[in-house]
C-alpha cells in the first residue's frame, strides 16, 4: 500500500467519523426537541385542568374524600396532643419526610432495572399521594388525579430522556422539592390570589374590574398612599446612601474608627417600632411641659409649640423620612466603607501623582471603584423604603396623609375589611418593587462580565 492509498484511506476514515459525530448531533439536538415539546404540551395540559378545576360550577353536597388520612386530620389530631409534644412531633415528621427525600435521591437515581422501577412507582405515586393528602372535594377528584398523574408522567419522561442520563432531573426536582413547595405555598399562590382578588369588591365576591385602581389613585388615602411611597423611595436612599458614604470615607481617617462605627450602627439594629417610639419623643407635642426636644427647643425661645407630625402636606412624610434614614445610614455605612477599603491604594496613588485633588481622586476614583456597592445600597434601602409600614404606624397611624402603601394596604384590610382595595395596593405595591430588583440584578450581572 503506497503513502497517498494510506492518507486517502485516513482522509475517508475522518470524513466518516465526522459524519457519524453530526449525525449523532442531529439526533440529540431532535431527542431534545421532542422532549422540550411534550413538556411545553404538558404543561399546558396541567394549566388547563388547573383552569377547569378552578373555573367548575360548584356543586351541592361536596363532601371532601381522602385514602384514609390527610393534613387535615393529622393537624386535628396534633391540634390534641399536649403542647409540650406537638413540637416534637412536628419535627419527627418533618424529619421523617426529608430523610425519605433524601433517601430517594441517593438511591433512585442509580442504574439498574429495580432503580428504574423504582423512579417510575415514585414519579407517579408521590404527586398522587401529595395530591389526596389535601382532601379535594369529591367532584375535583378527577382532576386532581389527572393534574397529579400528569406531573408525574412529565417528570418521568423528562428524567427518563435527559441528556445527563436517567436519574438526574430525577434527583434535581426531588432535591429542590421542599423548597419549591415553599415558594408555591409562600409566594407564588398568595401572589396569584392577590392579583385576582384586586379585581373583586371589598367582600371578595363582586368582580368589579378596574375599580380598585382607579380607587387607589383618586381616593385621598389611596393617592397619598402612592405619593408618599414615591417621595419615600426618592429620597430615602439618596440622602442615607450619601450620609453613609460620608461616613465611611471621614470615618476611615479619623481616630476611634471602630467607636465611632458602632455608635452610627446602632440606629440600624433598633427595630423601626423602636425608632418610632424614639422619634415621637423627640416630636411630641403639647400644651403644657413639653416633653418632646423639639418643642422644648421653641417653647425656650417663647415660641409656641407645633405639632410636628400634623403639619401636611408632607412636612409630617420628610419627617418619617428622617427616622428611616437615621436607621438605615449604619447600613450603608458599613458596606460603603468595606468597599472604599477595598477600592486599590495604586490606583489613588497614581491620580495623586497626576495631580489630581482629594475630591477628584474621591469622584474619578474611588466612586467607580464602589460603583456596585452604591447600587446595593440604593436598591436595599429603596425596597426597604416602598415597604415600610412600622414607623409609619407608630408615629401618626397614617393620620395626616402621612399614610404610605404598605400601611394602607394592612390599614384597608384589617380596619375597613376591604379586600378589594388591598389587593390593588398589594398589586401597586409590588409594581414599584419590581423595577429596582431588575435595575439590581442587571447592575450585578454588568460586574460579573467586567470581572
Amino acid at each position: 500500500m503506497t503513502d497517498t492509498t494510506k492518507v486517502s484511506d485516513a482522509t475517508d476514515a475522518s470524513l466518516t467519523g465526522t459524519a457519524h459525530s453530526d449525525a449523532k448531533e442531529a439526533g440529540l439536538s431532535r431527542r431534545r426537541r421532542v422532549t422540550r415539546l411534550v413538556v411545553a404540551i404538558g404543561f399546558v395540559l396541567v394549566a388547563a385542568l388547573i383552569l377547569f378545576l378552578v373555573t367548575r360550577p360548584p356543586v351541592e353536597d361536596a363532601r371532601p374524600t381522602t385514602i384514609g388520612f390527610s393534613l387535615n386530620s393529622f393537624f386535628r389530631w396534633l391540634g390534641d396532643l399536649n403542647p409540650l409534644i406537638q413540637i416534637p412531633v412536628v419535627l419527627l415528621v418533618w424529619f421523617a419526610v426529608i430523610g425519605l427525600i433524601l433517601l430517594l435521591i441517593e438511591y433512585a437515581p442509580r442504574p439498574g432495572r429495580f432503580y428504574f422501577w423504582l423512579r417510575l412507582v415514585t414519579c407517579f405515586a408521590i404527586p398522587v399521594l401529595a395530591f389526596m393528602l389535601l382532601r379535594p372535594y369529591q367532584n375535583a377528584v378527577i382532576y386532581v388525579l389527572a393534574i397529579a398523574v400528569v406531573l408525574g408522567g412529565l417528570l418521568f419522561w423528562a428524567d427518563y430522556r435527559s441528556r445527563e442520563g436517567a436519574g438526574h432531573l430525577y434527583q434535581l426536582v426531588f432535591f429542590a422539592a421542599p423548597a419549591l413547595i415553599l415558594l408555591l405555598v409562600g409566594l407564588l399562590y398568595p401572589a396569584i390570589a392577590t392579583f385576582i382578588q384586586s379585581f373583586f369588591d371589598k367582600s371578595g365576591q363582586s368582580f368589579v374590574g378596574l375599580d380598585n385602581y382607579v380607587w387607589v389613585f383618586t381616593n385621598p388615602q389611596g393617592f397619598w398612599s402612592v405619593i408618599n411611597s414615591i417621595i419615600w423611595v426618592l429620597v430615602a436612599p439618596t440622602f442615607a446612601t450619601i450620609i453613609g458614604l460620608a461616613y465611611a470615607v471621614f470615618i476611615d481617617r479619623a481616630r476611634g474608627e471602630k467607636v465611632l462605627k458602632v455608635l452610627i450602627f446602632m440606629p440600624f439594629a433598633i427595630s423601626f417600632v423602636g425608632a418610632g417610639i424614639i422619634w415621637g419623643f423627640m416630636y411630641d407635642y403639647q400644651q403644657g411641659n413639653q416633653l418632646g426636644l423639639l418643642n422644648a427647643i421653641v417653647t425656650a425661645f417663647g415660641l409656641p409649640p407645633v405639632a410636628w407630625l400634623s403639619i401636611t402636606p408632607l412636612v409630617n412624610t420628610l419627617l418619617l423620612l428622617v427616622v428611616f434614614i437615621w436607621s438605615q445610614t449604619g447600613l450603608a455605612m458599613v458596606i460603603l466603607s468595606a468597599a472604599v477599603k477595598a477600592v486599590p491604594t495604586e490606583q489613588i496613588e497614581a491620580a495623586a501623582l497626576d495631580g489630581a485633588s482629594a475630591w477628584q481622586r474621591f469622584r474619578n476614583v474611588t466612586v467607580p471603584g464602589i460603583r456596585s456597592s452604591i447600587v446595593v445600597v440604593v436598591t436595599t434601602i429603596a425596597i426597604g423604603a416602598l415597604k415600610i409600614y412600622d414607623i409609619v404606624a407608630v408615629m401618626t397611624g397614617g393620620r395626616n396623609d402621612s399614610t404610605v402603601l404598605a400601611f394602607e394596604m394592612v390599614n384597608q384590610q384589617q380596619r375597613f375589611q376591604s379586600y378589594g382595595h388591598s389587593a390593588a395596593l398589594a398589586v401597586v405595591l409590588f409594581i414599584f418593587v419590581v423595577p429596582l430588583i431588575v435595575f439590581n440584578v442587571i447592575q450585578i450581572r454588568k460586574q460579573r462580565e467586567i470581572r
